[in-house]
């Protein structure tokens, strides 16, 4: 199976709409192991709307939990602590399985684990980068860090075209770019289906 774990530098950058168009062009399927918070409009029911292939399936969390807030401190306000070996990918006959993360790498799941402990050697990582005050700094670390630890990295850029940031994590950071996301009016099946297209054959 082909695993892509979908990260992102921070949270708020895309990770979900990237996770929708990747599930698509792929026709994987789709899991996101933590919930925190937005459970009756949960990462999971927005990727179910916005993909239009009828192969992929979206399985359920490992753990939905009521407050948004990082998965730690999420889950101690519901009285729970999340078990690392509760998270185990679900079976499924599709080659193509697409996970989505929980903030960035080192948000905690508990007090000796983060997100980063979800994701296995052999995973395709691929981490969302979106400009802001401090993201050069926040993408250089993500990507360095992931490089040491042996995993195979892409880029993907969301929102809005920032030339002189994206040229210079380019080349600071040596790895490959699938291309971005641009800042669109909004995300509908459609407008998925042909960022679907575009990727498809990078991925």
């Amino acid at each position: 199976m082909n695993t892509y774990f979908i990260t992102g530098i921070s949270t708020e950058v895309g990770k979900t709409v990237a996770s929708a168009i990747i599930t698509e062009a792929l026709e994987a399927d789709y899991w996101k192991p933590v919930q925190a918070g937005e459970l009756e409009n949960c990462d999971t029911a927005k990727v179910k709307r916005l993909i239009s292939n009828t192969t992929s399936q979206c399985h359920p969390n490992a753990y939905a939990l009521e407050t948004p807030m990082s998965p730690h401190a999420a889950a101690a306000i519901d009285g729970v602590e999340i078990d690392i070996n509760a998270f185990t990918p679900p079976h499924t006959n599709n080659p193509n399985l697409v996970i989505e993360g929980a903030g960035g790498l080192l948000v905690p799941l508990n007090a000796s684990t983060t997100i980063l402990d979800l994701i296995q050697p052999h995973y395709k990582v691929i981490v969302v980068s979106r400009h802001y005050l401090g993201s050069i700094n926040h993408t250089l670390l993500t990507v360095q860090f992931l490089k040491e630890k042996g995993f195979d990295v892409t880029l993907l850029f969301s929102g809005a075209a920032h030339p002189t940031t994206e040229a210079i994590i380019k080349k600071m950071t040596g790895v490959p770019v699938l291309g971005r996301i641009d800042e669109e009016p909004y995300f509908d099946q459609n407008v998925v289906k042909a960022y679907a297209e575009r990727f498809k054959n990078q991925l």
